[in-house]
């Protein structure tokens, strides 16, 4: 028997029937046997997986027009009436698992895969026929838009360039966060930084995501100044809550930290306060907002906008949601990837200097920038380059957080409902690596 964690789709909340619907529910299922699979799909045992801001986001956003992560994976089959595709909905997790049962002709038993998985014991996957190399394989997801390849690749481990066994529980925590931040930064790179920034101001500081983003800045910077470059420091300043200051500080990758709070103005575009903030006052600034926060955000535009304030924005970029709650959809989604300064400068419709500009914030979205730089790197360039930051990364990130593990689905349920009932959340000091299994085991991974 199989067991799925399934949760509740918003969009079933305002129904009648939602007081007889479960909030997150673990769902048994059956599995197929060998002789049962249809053709071409494998049966994966799911080992382990990741939990982190970033799954709060694909749950946050499961229902969205754009995103639709809760259409990645359809709910198991199952006999209990109050769990269906209709009530309930599938949050995409990052793991490993092992081949058990395969019904296709390039997939054998054993084999060990990285990917897009479910929070569930076994999953049943379709492999493309004609999609299948020496590196990776592809789920075929037709309903969604091509751009979603990425979440479709299922990586082979035993020609993954970047795995080590010894590396797993950090790949699953870190891997799809930090290839977001990676990107992301090199957009912003290539277009100069819009033209030069003198400092980056990162919301939600804590998160993985944006101390990424933080660890890439630098690593470009320290490149830079290997090849002389005299323009090579830029300015990093996180912002975080009280709670998470002083984590945020020891991690070491921002000039500066400081709390929501720290953040005083006075009403009307007034000058602001005599507080640490009014340090702020070097021209060209970049915000990249994590948090997802827009009473945050409203303070940031005001400071940066008002006609005594030396500093000014050059961009705001969106890059995560990790305050917004499930379901919300307070804001709309616009793609505006750019590969030139001159295409960059022209979407803020920016007001003369002296007075500042309220921003329109830019969504930065890893699909559509991955489609623009495919045709502008080679496979081996794109290659190369994520090799060079991963091995990095995995030297320097040991540090950064404690792996904290759980197992066994009803305490993974646990787990999951204790953290949204806390006041921190995830909490930024824990890697979290989850599995359905009552117990950690090497299982069918000793067979490789």
């Amino acid at each position: 028997m199989n067991s799925t964690l399934c949760f509740p789709r918003p969009s079933f909340s305002s129904s009648s029937e939602v007081s007889s619907v479960p909030r997150t529910s673990l769902l048994e299922s059956s599995i197929p046997d060998a002789e049962q699979l249809q053709r071409h799909c494998i049966l994966l045992k799911v080992d382990k997986f990741g939990w982190s801001a970033n799954n709060v986001t694909y749950q946050a956003l499961g229902e969205h027009p754009h995103f639709r992560y809760y259409d990645f994976h359809p709910i198991p089959t199952s006999s209990l009436a109050s769990v269906t595709p209709r009530t309930h909905g599938i949050v995409p997790v990052w793991g490993f698992g092992t081949v058990v049962a395969s019904a296709h002709p390039q997939v054998p038993v054993g084999e060990r895969l990285y990917g897009y998985f479910a929070p569930a014991k076994y999953l049943v996957l379709p492999i493309d026929e004609k999609d299948v190399n020496k590196h990776s394989m592809y789920v075929p997801r037709p309903h969604l838009p091509p751009d979603r390849r990425v979440y479709n690749q299922i990586q082979r481990c035993s020609t993954d360039p970047l795995y080590t066994r010894e590396t797993e529980d950090l790949t699953m925590l870190y891997r799809p966060l930090f290839w977001t931040s990676y990107w992301c930064e090199d957009w912003l790179a290539s277009s100069g930084y819009r033209g030069g920034c003198e400092g980056v101001l990162i919301s939600s500081a804590s998160s993985k995501t944006a101390f990424c983003l933080a660890y890439c800045f630098r690593m470009r910077a320290k490149k830079a100044r290997q090849r002389g470059s005299n323009n090579s420091s830029i300015r990093m300043v996180g912002l975080t809550s009280k709670g998470n200051l002083e984590f945020t500080k020891k991690l070491g990758l921002y000039d500066e930290v400081y709390d929501y709070d720290s953040f005083l103005f006075d009403e009307a575009f007034h000058a602001p306060r005599q507080t640490e903030w009014v340090s702020l006052t070097q021209p060209g600034w970049l915000y990249i907002d994590v948090a997802g926060n827009q009473s945050l955000n409203s303070k940031i535009y005001t400071h940066f906008a008002s006609p005594y304030a030396v500093s000014k924005l050059k961009a705001a970029i969106s890059l995560g949601m990790t305050n917004l709650a499930p379901g919300e959809k307070s804001f709309e989604w616009t793609t505006s990837l750019h590969t030139k300064a001159s295409d960059t400068a022209s979407t803020n419709n920016t007001a003369p200097s002296s007075l500042g500009f309220w921003p329109v914030a830019e969504q930065f979205f890893l699909p559509e920038w991955l489609a623009i730089r495919r045709l502008q790197l080679t496979p081996v360039q794109m290659l190369d380059m994520q090799t060079e930051a991963w091995s990095s990364l995995m030297r320097d990130c040991r540090s950064w957080v404690k792996l904290e593990y759980v197992y066994g689905g009803e305490r993974v349920k646990e787990a999951y409902e204790a953290m949204v009932g806390s006041s921190r959340g995830l909490g930024p000091d824990k890697g979290r690596i989850w599995s359905m299994w009552d117990e950690h085991t090497d299982g069918p991974r000793a067979r490789l």
